[in-house]
């Protein structure tokens, strides 16, 4: 999230944080696309981390970006952690270890998501090869410790370094460790939020294989080829996972909200101060549980938007949803996790085949194929068929809903090619990770280092 909200309208009831979410209800006509991605800011000279601080550095890249670009700079406690577009129209942010974060303008179609992509990585190079900074597009740092990565001067993120300990063995890891590139889509209803969002969350185990791209930890592989997939298996389990109430046939906005209540909330923010309220859930704040501890002690629609941008179940609710199962990645891939996910929801025709596949998918079905994606990639299982086969049906699908869009570039050509790397994935049967693994025990001769120049933007 590049800025947190500042929004006093006050809150009366439990209905009104249903109402914000219905909020995101809109025409088809009005669909759009936001993609988000990661990745790992690194010295090309010795492929070190880059300190936040100096001359060569993650807030010298940010100055760069705000003097090329003209955006907006985003400040706490003085420091600068991000950039925002001065209408809306996209941010840049900083995760915990300084993983670089573009989150895109909200776009019509994949062609303008990857000149967006394109554009920003170039703007990117521009002002980072004169400072001697590469970026590296996987799932997971391939070889700083914890200790070697940095720290983002940034007030949510001290709270959340000092509470995940608490709750999970590997939230440190997620947060200062792991990239991902993530697509928000919309909803145009109660009834299609929940199709999509049951869709996608019996999906999204497939979205992780298919984009599997973290096989390595500390120089040596992990035996893993989703390391960041499985950390999250362990990072806070109530605010992170499937969630099992989504599979209902009657799911809707109040029940992720009854959900949502009920998550330990992170912080408030009040006047340019983050409070640790890590020691209450949202429903005690409205209950009056911070009437002592805060200034005023009563929640705000701000508190609830920054709330709803603190949990992280595969698949989150706002006013869109938020496909979060894949693993960061070289450009190719920026463009085409949001193909997959426009091709399977967008299109009604493609939708009813993709409910049509995974309607008979139980949560505990879906939990387990989970729970094994990250070292099986593909070869998982669930209901008996392994995931390699289930993408082939799965791409079919999505390249017929991107086709049956019709939204064509200046050559005539229409969205399905951007599926390109994740069929030549499919046709070779074996994960992006898994050729990664090929390459280092090949010609790599056992060591990891090739893998900054060749998978660098």
């Amino acid at each position: 999230m590049a800025r947190d909200t500042i929004d006093e309208t006050p809150i009366s009831s439990k209905d009104e944080l249903v109402s914000y979410l219905a909020k995101g209800c809109k025409p088809k006509q009005d669909f759009r696309i936001g993609t988000e991605h990661e990745k790992f800011a690194f010295f090309l000279n010795d492929n070190s981390p880059v300190p936040y601080r100096g001359e060569r550095s993650i807030s010298a890249l940010l100055e760069g970006m705000r003097d090329l670009l003209g955006w907006e700079p985003i400040l706490d406690e003085g420091n600068i952690i991000g950039l925002v577009e001065p209408t809306g129209m996209g941010a840049i942010s900083l995760e915990p270890g300084g993983q670089f974060e573009l989150s895109g303008a909200p776009l019509v179609n994949i062609h303008q998501t990857c000149r967006e992509s394109n554009a920003h990585l170039a703007q990117l190079r521009e002002i980072a090869e004169p400072l001697g900074i590469g970026f590296l597009g996987l799932g997971g740092s391939p070889t700083w410790t914890r200790a070697q990565t940095p720290r983002m001067p940034k007030s949510r993120y001290d709270i959340m370094t000092n509470y995940m300990p608490k709750v999970g063995s590997q939230g440190l890891d997620m947060m200062y460790r792991t990239c991902t590139i993530q697509v928000n889509l919309d909803f145009e209803s109660e009834r299609d939020m929940r199709r999509k969002m049951q869709v996608s969350m019996r999906l999204q185990p497939l979205a992780t294989a298919l984009f599997a791209l973290s096989p390595f930890t500390e120089g040596k592989p992990n035996g893993l080829l989703s390391w960041r997939s499985d950390i999250w298996r362990d990072t806070d389990n109530r605010r992170a996972g499937i969630l099992p109430f989504v599979f209902s046939e009657d799911y809707g906005f109040a029940d992720y909200v009854e959900w949502a209540l009920d998550v330990p909330m992170y912080f408030v923010l009040r006047e340019g101060h983050y409070h640790d309220c890590t020691h209450v859930t949202f429903r005690q704040f409205m209950d009056g549980a911070l009437r002592k501890e805060l200034p005023d002690g009563l929640p705000t629609m701000g508190d609830w938007t920054n709330h709803l941008s603190t949990l992280f179940p595969e698949v989150r609710l706002k006013q869109f949803l938020e496909m979060r199962g894949a693993d960061g990645g070289p450009w190719r891939r920026i463009c085409a996790l949001p193909a997959l996910w426009v091709g399977l929801l967008y299109d009604d025709a493609a939708l009813d085949a993709a409910e049509d596949l995974t309607r008979g998918w139980s949560f505990e079905q879906v939990q387990e194929l989970r729970d094994s994606v990250p070292s099986l990639g593909l070869d998982a299982e669930i209901a008996g068929k392994s995931l390699h086969k289930i993408s082939r049906e799965v791409l079919a699908i999505s390249r017929a809903g991107l086709q049956a869009r019709q939204q064509l570039n200046e050559d005539g050509n229409d969205e399905a090619h951007f599926l390109a790397p994740l069929e030549e994935t499919v046709a070779r049967g074996k994960t992006a990770a898994g050729e990664l693994l090929d390459l280092y025990h090949g010609p790599w001769k056992g060591s990891v280092d090739q893998v900054f120049k060749d998978y660098a933007y």
